[in-house]
């Protein structure tokens, strides 16, 4: 098995929470007391400023998995990485695939990079993220749901911070802060790109967390005048019309991507990643179905995220003239459509 990553070592991202439940997950791949070494800090309680103006605060013990975990990203992805080549792969990186072509039954990828490969492979995986760039020419392009951004910075903590994760809406999108392990915050605001473009939403971050009183609060224990260079991301919810193909699969983000309020993005990674190498492994075996059968799993994922997504967007009705929630309001009726799909089965 070949391992193709971009990037030479794990960059800065944006700084993530993994929920409890992923420790079961973490189990099954064989991770968890590395993981528990790894030195990443407990979330015990999400805070929210959602639907109206007070603060609601939903503590971990009534998780029955527990806290979850706001995660050093660069530790968890050198950790997976590390993994994968103590279970004998071959890893290259920095390295991409430049051209993905057929060969035979099998495929040709010529890896790019400063070490230039071609690698013959029987069975193509794609991890690459929202893109889905390798497959491209064979599995279409993802279909976007919304126009959804992030843009973030990053602020040094003066104080220990409480173990909190917060969202609050706004007329123009939500924001989003965490404390990190490494004594960062996290400040995020999510937007539609062309509002951000527009000037309908303003991107000085700092600026306009401190004009959000709720927010200001909760972030007044970092140094703001500190913080990094405010970056952008993409943040949108989309999909593959199918997460495998003849020799492929697509896993995580390159088959399904989530918007970050479902908070299921990095879970579903390490689901997919999972599933889809027990899928690789018996396509190789000579499994045709396992492919179909991979693909077909996902959909009810899919469904319960856009229940989930539409739900939660539902409950701001503040705000129903302004172009970023105006779009959501077809929530009923994806949430009416579940009902009715669901209805034989409670009958």
């Amino acid at each position: 098995m070949v391992l193709l990553d971009r990037a030479a070592a794990p960059a800065e991202r944006i700084g993530e929470t993994l929920p409890a439940a992923a420790r079961r997950l973490l189990g099954a791949l064989g991770l968890w007391e590395d993981f528990l070494k790894d030195g990443h800090s407990s979330c015990h309680a999400r805070r929210s400023v959602w639907g109206g103006g007070a603060p609601i605060t939903l503590d971990a013990m009534c998780d029955p998995d527990g806290p979850g975990w706001r995660l050093d990203r660069r530790r968890f992805e050198a950790r997976l990485r590390n993994a994968a080549a103590d279970k004998g792969a071959l890893l290259l990186a920095p390295a991409g695939a430049g051209k993905v072509a057929r060969a035979g039954s099998g495929w040709r990828i010529e890896a790019g990079g400063p070490a230039p490969a071609r690698i013959e492979a029987k069975l193509l995986i794609d991890a690459s993220g929202r893109g889905a760039r390798p497959l491209r020419a064979f599995a279409g392009a993802p279909v976007s749901a919304d126009r959804l951004i992030c843009a973030w910075l990053h602020a040094p903590l003066r104080e220990e911070a409480a173990a909190i994760t917060y969202t609050e809406s706004a007329r123009d999108g939500w924001w989003y802060s965490a404390p990190l392990p490494d004594g960062r915050r996290l400040i995020a605001f999510h937007t539609d790109s062309d509002l951000a473009r527009g000037g309908g939403a303003s991107l000085r971050l700092a600026e306009r967390a401190l004009a959000t009183p709720d927010l200001a609060a909760m972030v007044a224990d970092a140094d703001l005048a500190k913080a990094g260079p405010m970056r952008l991301c993409a943040a949108h919810g989309g999909r593959l019309a199918s997460a495998a193909g003849p020799g492929w699969l697509a896993v995580g983000d390159a088959a399904m991507s989530f918007d970050p309020l479902s908070s299921q993005g990095l879970f579903h990674a390490l689901y997919t990643g999972m599933k889809g190498g027990e899928a690789a492994a018996a396509m190789l075996a000579g499994d045709a179905a396992a492919g179909p059968a991979f693909a077909a799993a996902l959909e009810p994922v899919w469904e319960a995220y856009e229940f989930h997504r539409a739900l939660y967007y539902g409950m701001e009705r503040r705000w129903p003239d302004a172009p970023f929630w105006r779009r959501r309001l077809g929530a009923d009726a994806i949430i009416a459509r579940a009902e009715r799909q669901s209805a034989p089965l409670r009958g």
